[in-house]
């Protein structure tokens, strides 16, 4: 890491000038931004409007001196930037991704690091340039790669050494691919090395003008059938958004150290440690955690600044399960939960042993955050919270119209005849999928809930067949794919099954072909699971395996995913995961 040492020099001897402009939304604005009021800016970008409005207010000495983003390896490295450091070194990201790498307005550019610093410095070098990033996880396979790369018609690819090799691998059957570009401490053959581009570019960009509903991000979501599907959102939808949401949740002030447990790929990562942290000038802190360890989570907690934590219920799930007593938080106020259902017993421990409430926040990838438990509102166990000003969201029947409290319905934001800002701008190229998810004047969330008479929503159930495990979704249809891929398997189906850790995980039920019939299943099992992480990302396989005879069928031959999960769910006990 020594070329961040070095960089983190010039950054302090070498600040450019620059117009801070803002757009902030004053508290008589807000007020007129209800849903069906709000009018998208004609030119928006979060790099020159938020975070070099930051680096202003720091050069002018009325932001405190502190870091924006605070990174830690866990083996004694760390990186501490301000807003005019990554100011500056986002910039040069610009104009290495604009020069060396060739790329123009609009591009798309594969993002596929783990949480490394450059992560932030490259999708902050494709605002000012005005890029698309499409953030990827390391967990994904040559062939999770290849369907990202075709499909999204990616020009250039950010990668670590997790992913290189299947990056080559796969980079010969991608016509689109212009540029390969390796962050690592070592170069690569066909790769452009990041580093030493980096030291070498100009310090001075100036920021693309993109318009509020021009593209701005890429996001591949998992859907019950087929492929994932790319969920595209404008600078708008992001950057205007988290300004609205600013103050309604998080409760975020510049002095404020945010850490958010999440895998780079996710929207959570990019709403909890990037827009809303930095909108209010805090500080994002970033661990590289590269495997999830509960006694590392609580010793950082003791050790380091951090004011508000952010995961999945399965880090609080996992945190309860140790011996708190022999830690401190001293700088902890704020918990947040969200991507899947809190458990009411975590949230019930959690204050028995911290003192600390968890206040669960809800949304999807196409909504941002659509729900919340505030710190000025009352905990509910149970319950996801109200929904935020700008957005009408309800409880909807069959016909799309509004239930009263304590009915349940199908959740659902209203964008008629009005389309909210931050609801996404549609799937890419599949404009028939997106008009399916709207009912009547409404976006279908895919979830059931309940609105009771305070306008907090409690969570039902799932209303179509996406797993959502420890805050993954996963579409059955990738996981059946890759099931049948297997010559044991004549017919699979795939379905989500209760577990006591990750709420809810995969599990399969499996035909076999007559000639593995006899095999040993517990072997079989292995090998299945194996296989399955071999073809697609490894968090996808599925952790219960379950041999039948036949599956359930509707009279046209369709398998009854439904059938099985309410058989599964109805199960006395939780069902054994391996």
């Amino acid at each position: 890491m020594h070329w961040l040492r070095k960089l983190q020099g010039i950054c302090i001897r070498r600040r450019t000038q620059m117009a801070c402009r803002t757009v902030h939304i004053h508290a008589k604005q807000l007020a007129s931004l209800q849903w069906g009021h709000q009018e998208v800016p004609a030119r928006f970008n979060f790099a020159s409007d938020v975070m070099d409005y930051w680096a202003g207010m720091e050069k002018a000495g009325r932001r405190a001196p502190g870091p924006a983003l605070w990174w830690v390896s866990g083996r004694g490295q760390e990186v501490r930037w301000d807003f005019g450091q990554l100011q500056e070194l986002s910039q040069r990201t610009a104009n290495v991704l604009e020069g060396a790498c060739g790329l123009q307005r609009g591009d798309r550019v594969a993002v596929v690091l783990p949480r490394v610093p450059e992560w932030w410095l490259v999708t902050l070098g494709c605002m000012r340039a005005g890029l698309v990033f499409m953030p990827g996880t390391i967990q994904m396979t040559a062939k999770d790669i290849l369907y990202r790369l075709q499909a999204s018609k990616a020009r250039a690819v950010v990668a670590g050494d997790d992913v290189a090799q299947a990056v080559d691998t796969v980079a010969p059957d991608c016509p689109s691919l212009r540029t390969k570009l390796l962050v690592s401490e070592h170069g690569r053959e066909g790769w452009l090395h990041f580093q030493p581009l980096l030291q070498g570019a100009a310090p001075a960009h100036r920021c693309v003008e993109t318009a509020g509903q021009e593209a701005a991000a890429i996001y591949f979501t998992s859907g019950s059938t087929g492929l994932p599907k790319m969920a595209e959102h404008s600078h708008a939808s992001l950057g205007i958004k988290a300004k609205m949401d600013a103050g309604l949740w998080m409760g975020l002030q510049a002095s404020d150290l945010v850490w958010t447990i999440s895998d780079t790929a996710w929207i959570l990562n990019m709403l909890c440690s990037f827009l809303e942290p930095w909108t209010a000038g805090a500080c994002v802190f970033v661990h590289l955690l590269p495997r999830f360890d509960p006694l590392v989570i609580l010793q950082v907690l003791s050790s380091y600044p951090v004011s508000s934590l952010a995961g999945a219920p399965l880090v609080y799930r996992m945190l309860v399960q140790q011996d708190l007593s022999r830690f401190r938080f001293p700088h902890l106020q704020g918990c947040f939960s969200g991507g899947e259902a809190l458990h009411p017993g975590t949230l019930a421990s959690w204050r028995a042993q911290t003192g600390l409430d968890i206040r669960e926040f809800y949304g999807q990838t196409e909504t941002g955050l659509t729900c919340r438990v505030s710190k000025t509102m009352a905990v509910k166990p149970g319950r996801l919270g109200t929904a935020v000003p700008h957005y009408d969201v309800q409880v909807i029947d069959d016909q799309g119209r509004v239930l009263p409290p304590g009915a349940e319905g199908d959740l659902a934001i209203r964008v008629k005849p009005h389309r909210p800002i931050g609801i996404f701008s549609g799937y890419v190229d599949n404009p028939e999928k997106t008009a399916a998810n709207i009912r009547g004047d409404f976006w279908l969330m895919g979830d059931r809930a309940i609105k009771d008479q305070d306008g907090y929503f409690q969570f039902v159930g799932r209303a179509d067949d996406i797993i959502n495990s420890s805050g993954y979704r996963i579409g059955p249809g990738e996981v059946e794919d890759a099931l049948m891929e297997h010559p044991a398997v004549a017919e699979t189906a795939v379905i989500s099954s209760p577990d006591p850790v990750r709420g809810e995980v995969v599990k399969a039920f499996v035909v076999l072909a007559p000639q593995f019939v006899s095999c040993d299943p517990e072997q079989l099992t292995r090998e299945l699971q194996q296989h399955v992480k071999s073809v697609t990302a490894p968090y996808k396989y599925p952790r219960k395996v379950e041999f039948v005879l036949d599956l359930p069928k509707t009279v046209s031959g369709k398998v009854q995913r439904t059938k099985l999960r309410d058989q599964e769910w109805r199960r006395p006990g939780p069902a054994r995961a391996q």
